[in-house]
């Protein structure tokens, strides 16, 4: 992570080395915290952010979920987010919103604790590597099921359940691959780590429902809005590990991942072992979308 100049914490502009929190904040120790992805991209009018507004709405959602009072409304975090960037003069980047309690408890019960709102934004390029973008990556099922319905609310951007991809990940990458593939408790697809899952077969597109345990991602809502409105059929249904191997394509989706194909699913190649035509147009719309090199849906780019 390449460090920029000022964090946006409280309300207050501070210096990166001074955006400090301390040892016994609430959040530190149960993940009592909610946050964001956001991408901010360079188009010919300069910098605009990706559905900025949608990103701040799903954070206030995610803290009415756990039960965070956010200080904020929708229109500062939105104003601060745009802001942030421009301080730290970046024609594009990544921008992370995180509300957290700090300090004043420490017991599981948060009464008393200070809520603190920060906006950080930073560089960043390819999530999944540029190689990955290009020819796609290696995913295997991981043994950690994704977290459900019954145990926490997968849905809500929340900190500490985050944990639960954390080691997915970790497991996926000291065998090997690139990314993990998560099933849920019921033994469906639900998603990648950070990522949504698309296949393709017959020419038809399918996603797990947000019911599967799956985020209901911001990428993934563009995506299935941009390909069908190209004229593709989008179908939102559950899948098994096995759709998974019969696919003839496979791309992941995310704010991070953009849209990444996927080439390989537990050793075995999907489709002809490369990114397909399908998830090709996708990262075309995506890409020129986000971009602005094309006039799809420019209500979704928030310009600075």
């Amino acid at each position: 992570m390449q460090s920029t100049e000022l964090i946006w914490m409280d309300g207050s502009l501070v210096p990166w080395a001074e955006a400090n929190v301390h040892v016994l904040s609430h959040g530190l120790h149960y993940g009592t915290g909610a946050f964001e992805g956001i991408r901010a991209y360079e188009t010919a009018r300069g910098p605009a952010v990706f559905r900025l507004t949608d990103h701040m709405a799903r954070l206030i959602r995610s803290c009415k979920a756990i039960g965070l009072p956010i200080d904020w409304s929708l229109d500062d975090l939105v104003k601060a987010g745009k802001e942030i960037l421009a301080v730290n003069g970046l024609m594009s980047g990544y921008i992370r919103p995180i509300v957290f309690y700090g300090t004043g408890s420490i017991g599981l019960n948060p009464a008393g604790a200070r809520l603190h709102t920060v906006i950080a934004t930073w560089e960043w390029g390819a999530y999944l590597g540029e190689e990955g973008l290009r020819d796609g990556i290696r995913i295997a099922t991981s043994s950690w099921r994704r977290i459900d319905n019954r145990s926490m609310m997968p849905n809500a951007k929340a900190t500490g359940p985050y944990i639960n991809s954390v080691i997915a990940k970790q497991e996926a990458l000291r065998a090997g691959y690139d990314e993990a593939l998560m099933l849920n408790g019921d033994g469906q697809v639900a998603e990648g780590s950070g990522e949504n899952l698309f296949l393709v077969r017959g020419g038809v597109v399918y996603t797990p429902p947000v019911a599967a345990g799956v985020l209901d991602g911001i990428t993934r809502d563009s995506v299935v809005t941009l390909l069908t409105d190209d004229g593709f059929v989008v179908s939102e249904a559950t899948l098994s590990r096995t759709d998974v191997y019969y696919a003839d394509e496979a791309f992941f989706t995310g704010t991070a991942a953009e849209v990444t194909p996927i080439r390989e699913v537990d050793d075995r190649p999907i489709g002809e072992g490369r990114p397909g035509p399908v998830t090709r147009r996708a990262q075309e719309l995506f890409m020129g979308t986000v971009t602005g090199d094309l006039d799809t849906h420019p209500e979704w780019l928030e310009h600075i």
